[in-house]
């Protein structure tokens, strides 16, 4: 009798397992958790757990390439690359996340530093990262930021539904590369140098920052944007990240 009666509490409670949905998939989160875009992550992270509470997927995080895996990538639907630049990871991880991308084994979203390619830090740049965004490096920034007006190319794009046509980017560092991956991917979105505030030297001309690769068997977006947290109280943009999670994730 008493351990019915300890069932039937927890069940008063909600807590009964066959009561619990279990997560419609599950994310991992690669972060970094200091220098310039501390901010970002912080508010990226309270942002992606209340989208995970709310639409019932389970998400975790981590800070380095550490526990990265064949075996720890099997646990997950979906690799956010959320602003952790590819460089400095564990040889194991490098081929795991290789595995996971060219296998389709899992979904994959990059932000921003993701597109840090180069040779940074005494690394040498990942000839195989530089592919899979377009077979292009890193050449410079806008240190001082900019507004800017990114352009939606493909409206038809499930990333792209509720987005609107055009949308503000209050504050950016946009990176140039040493050429436009144009030619290698699906570009989704571009920014229009000419609206620059202020205006800046340092334009590509055709300036993709929001694209996919359609020659591997992931679902895979790059998103450029993601240095400041003030990009979170932008619609256009919380709708293209949480479109971006479920596409990429299949669901």
């Amino acid at each position: 009798m008493k351990k019915l009666a300890s069932i039937i509490g927890l069940c008063f409670f909600g807590l009964c397992a066959w009561g619990q949905k279990a997560p419609r998939f599950k994310v991992i989160a690669l972060y970094e958790n200091g220098g310039h875009h501390i901010e970002y992550s912080r508010r990226a992270k309270v942002w992606l757990d209340k989208l995970a509470a709310d639409s019932n997927f389970s998400i975790d995080y981590i800070q380095n390439t550490d526990k990265i895996d064949e075996a720890f990538l099997a646990n997950y639907q979906l690799f956010i690359q959320l602003d952790y630049p590819p460089y400095a990871w564990k040889d194991k991880a490098v081929t795991a996340f290789q595995n996971y991308i060219e296998q389709g084994k899992g979904g994959w979203i990059g932000f921003h530093h993701a597109t840090l390619l180069g040779e940074f830090d005494g690394y040498p740049m990942w000839q195989w990262f530089s592919k899979f965004m377009g077979d292009t490096r890193y050449k410079n920034y806008i240190a001082t930021f900019v507004k800017a007006k990114v352009n939606i190319e493909d409206k038809g794009h499930p990333v792209m539904n509720g987005v609107s046509p055009a949308f503000i980017v209050e504050k950016e560092e946009f990176y140039t590369y040493e050429k436009s991956p144009r030619p290698n991917v699906h570009v989704l979105a571009s920014v229009d140098e000419s609206t620059y505030v202020p205006n800046s030297d340092i334009k590509m001309g055709d300036h993709p920052v929001v694209w996919t690769n359609p020659n591997y068997k992931a679902r895979n977006i790059y998103i450029f944007m993601g240095h400041s947290p003030i990009l979170f109280e932008s619609k256009d943009y919380t709708t293209l990240f949480s479109n971006a999670i479920f596409w990429a994730a299949g669901k």
